[in-house]
């Protein structure tokens, strides 16, 4: 049982950009903790604090289940390579599905971490893809959104079936 409860596909908390954490205290660290339990629990690689409903700009990734999990607080991209490269992604938002989505190779991000101290790193693979993907649902931007649009209504359907069960 997931430690906080999910929010489902086509919840509009999804599309809301998380505003940033200014206040580096227990609160946000108990707020993470609980995040990584969540993570645990369901298995995923990212997550979000729009993932559970709250308004935090604050993720924590794991590009690896045998990976440990880093927490990055209000994480930004700095920049991003020309070259592409495409990675299956989905979300704990719409579980079941997923689909090829492509991004920029290598990208430089920024961030604090739960203390506050702020950290710069260059990423590539699939660290790289999952950065992104959870910093564009910080932003309000779910996965489907970078697909065709025809990938993306395949996508709809499928979900939809699913519920349908």
């Amino acid at each position: 049982m997931p430690a906080l409860p999910l929010v489902l596909y086509p919840d509009p908390r999804l599309r809301l950009a998380a505003p940033p954490v200014t206040s580096f205290d227990d609160a946000l660290r108990a707020f993470a903790d609980d995040l990584l339990d969540t993570l645990r629990a369901v298995s995923a690689l990212g997550l979000t604090g729009p993932h559970v409903g709250a308004p935090l700009r604050l993720t924590i990734i794991r590009a690896g289940l045998d990976l440990a999990p880093l927490v990055y607080v209000n994480p930004e991209l700095v920049s991003a390579s020309p070259e592409t490269a495409r990675h299956r992604e989905g979300s704990v938002s719409m579980p079941g599905v997923d689909e090829e989505v492509e991004r920029p190779a290598r990208v430089r991000v920024r961030w604090r971490d739960l203390d506050g101290t702020a950290h710069e790193a260059d990423e590539e693979g699939f660290s790289a893809a999952c950065l992104q993907h959870e910093i564009d649902q910080l932003d309000g931007l779910f996965w489907i959104e970078r697909l065709s649009r025809l990938k993306r209504e395949r996508v709809l359907k499928r979900y939809a079936k699913l519920r349908r069960g």
